[in-house]
């Protein structure tokens, strides 16, 4: 017995929101098998960088957090200081040469690179970013320039979901997503955070209190998937530890302990509104030296250099000065578990050179993040600050380390306005969570605050303001508008049939102003479709002229409505396919062509619906 219609459609409903599901979760373990591997391949590199240059020719090893589990063994060396300099400069060269040369779009932090693309270029990033950008990464960072690996394994990932929507033809909303899903298992393996990596992916993406929902669940199942794999490649016994080693456990006894830290947010947001203005102050400069933008990294990296060794002999040569270069991690996990043995005016200090040399080598187009050196600047000042706090106020500051942690999601809410995704990253990168409470208080104020001045300037402020959801929010008020008072006939239109020859399509373009070309049968049913753009692919392949026809050019996956379709479903397609015309057919199965629906016309139609309900409503 044959199912009632309504519930056979209920089923068929049902069965392709199934089929969507799974196929959404199929490509999120496929970008997450994937971004895992390459966050592997990239810390590799750049630790085999540091070992064949930095410690090879320098004699220097920077100072790791525990948990990043390095694969080689440096031989005893003696620090030979001003090599550092000239290694710099010899990575930043190559690095920058790199990237110029084939992949422009690597330059500098690749966040704000995968927010833009994410907004602006219908989730497209070309396929070769990911590829310089990992190995341009690992040569900048690994011989000593200034900055962190979450910009590049951002990028790398947002470049490696946009390949794989892209090979397998999927719509701009799923590119979108997939290039989303790569930024969130990029970070959440690279930082052993996966639930920080889909948040930050949703979040990161939006200058104001705002969550891309759709990318949070295909971000979480990729994240958690890179996040297996590339444990995997560490050792066993930093496996599964927070990156800054053992677990770090601090609480607060009472509601006036938040006091101080009150006072350190006060402090962090004109240090991270100075870090902003720094920042694009320097790549403002550098984009105007009348050089090659191939050798601005290098020059970058000259002076990030002499301010680094300067300060290392002006601080007494202590090693851990040397964290304004590189990564920082080491010393930053200096400052979470002993910062009395640096010292608050070496912490501040650090801080405050950190943000110069930051500025100098990511400001001059190195590749390299600029969430590394935020949690380096926020955690070493947040940790000297605390120092002082709690000689000032013992009772209230009892746990001055505490500072620190609070202090690198405060920063870096402020400068990035990320703040729930920070939080959590920070929770996962210490292991503590008993300083939630003052977490939150001090990271609502920085990005209250700081909002205005934004290390990542692509973000949108909301959903309503990004070119990816324009139309998202207009179709409400074409619901029940028909497509049969808007479509123009198709008598207006130049048809092609399907036997008609290539040299005739092309002689009779040149003649016509049409873009989009129905393909019809002998009864005027249409069986595919072409734009002039596909063409013109073989505009200089005339001997094919004669053999080919309209059936070879043609695509037949034509999405089609009829009259009796409203607005609302139109748009949906112009939306989701980023097309601008639209077939209209007699009906789906006989495919006759009536006409055509322009997208100008469909928003012509809305703008004439809005004024009308703005009367009606003034009435």
């Amino acid at each position: 017995m044959p199912a009632p219609p309504h519930l056979a459609q209920t089923l068929r409903s049902r069965t392709k929101h199934f089929r969507s599901s799974s196929r959404s979760l199929f490509l999120a373990v496929l970008v997450g098998v994937t971004v895992g591997l390459g966050a592997v391949v990239f810390q590799f590199l750049g630790h085999l960088v540091v070992r064949f240059s930095l410690v090879q020719y320098a004699g220097y090893a920077p100072p790791e957090a525990t948990g990043e589990g390095t694969p080689f063994t440096h031989p005893p060396t003696t620090l030979v200081p001003w090599m550092i300099v000239v290694v710099m400069v010899c990575g930043a060269l190559v690095a920058g040469w790199m990237v110029y040369q084939f992949a422009p779009e690597a330059a500098g932090p690749g966040t704000d690179a995968a927010i833009d693309a994410f907004h602006n270029q219908h989730g497209k990033i070309a396929a070769r970013v990911p590829f310089v950008k990992t190995i341009a990464s690992a040569i900048a960072l690994g011989t000593g320039t200034s900055g962190g690996r979450e910009g590049p394994i951002c990028q790398i990932g947002a470049g490696i979901g946009s390949m794989v929507a892209q090979r397998l033809q999927l719509s701009p909303r799923d590119r979108r997503i997939l290039l989303a899903a790569g930024m969130g298992a990029g970070v959440g393996a690279l930082f052993r955070a996966p639930l920080a990596g889909a948040v930050f992916a949703a979040e990161i993406l939006y200058s104001d209190a705002e969550l891309e929902a759709d990318v949070i669940v295909p971000a979480a199942t990729s994240s958690v998937i890179a996040y297996s794999i590339y444990t995997q490649s560490l050792p066993p016994e930093v496996r599964f530890q927070p990156l800054f080693g053992i677990k770090v456990e601090h609480a607060i006894s009472g509601p006036l302990e938040l006091i101080p830290y009150l006072m350190l947010a006060c402090a962090l947001i004109p240090v991270g509104i100075a870090y902003v203005q720094m920042f694009y102050g320097s790549q403002w400069a550098f984009e105007r030296l009348p050089v090659r933008p191939h050798v601005r990294p290098a020059i970058g990296a000259l002076f990030a250099g002499i301010v680094g060794v300067g300060f290392y002999y002006l601080a007494g040569q202590q090693m851990s000065a040397l964290a304004v270069l590189g990564s920082g991690s080491g010393t930053l996990q200096e400052a979470v578990h002993h910062s009395l043995r640096l010292g608050p005016p070496l912490l501040i200090a650090i801080a405050l050179v950190k943000i110069v040399t930051t500025s100098l080598s990511i400001g001059s187009g190195s590749p390299g993040g600029v969430f590394g050196p935020s949690m380096v600047i926020g955690g070493c000042f947040s940790a000297g600050l605390g120092l002082y706090l709690h000689d000032w106020m013992p009772n209230l500051a009892p746990h001055p380390e505490a500072f620190a942690i609070v202090g690198m999601a405060g920063f870096f809410a402020g400068v990035s306005n990320a703040p729930i995704s920070t939080i959590i990253m920070v929770r996962a990168l210490t292991g503590d969570f008993g300083l939630l409470v003052p977490t939150m208080l001090v990271t609502t104020i920085t990005f209250g605050f700081g909002r205005r001045s934004r290390l990542y300037r692509k973000q949108v402020p909301t959903r309503m303001d990004s070119p990816a959801h324009r139309g998202d929010f207009i179709v409400d008020v074409l619901d029940g508008v028909q497509v049969r008072g808007t479509y123009r006939p198709i008598d207006s239109y130049s048809l092609i049939h399907e036997s008609m020859s290539l040299d005739e399509i092309v002689h009779r373009l040149a003649d016509n102003h049409q873009h989009y070309f129905p393909v019809v049968d002998a009864d005027r049913n249409m069986v595919g479709i072409f734009t002039d753009d596909d063409v013109r692919s073989y505009l200089f392949h005339d001997a094919i002229w004669k053999l080919a026809n309209a059936s070879d050019v043609m695509t037949t996956n034509v999405v089609a409505v009829t009259p009796d379709d409203d607005l609302n479903t139109a748009l949906g397609h112009f939306t989701a396919l980023n097309l601008e015309e639209l077939p209209v057919v007699e009906d789906h199965q006989s495919q006759r062509l009536l006409g055509m629906l322009r997208r100008r016309e469909t928003i012509a139609t809305y703008n004439r619906r809005i004024r009308e309900h703005k009367e009606g409503t003034r009435e």
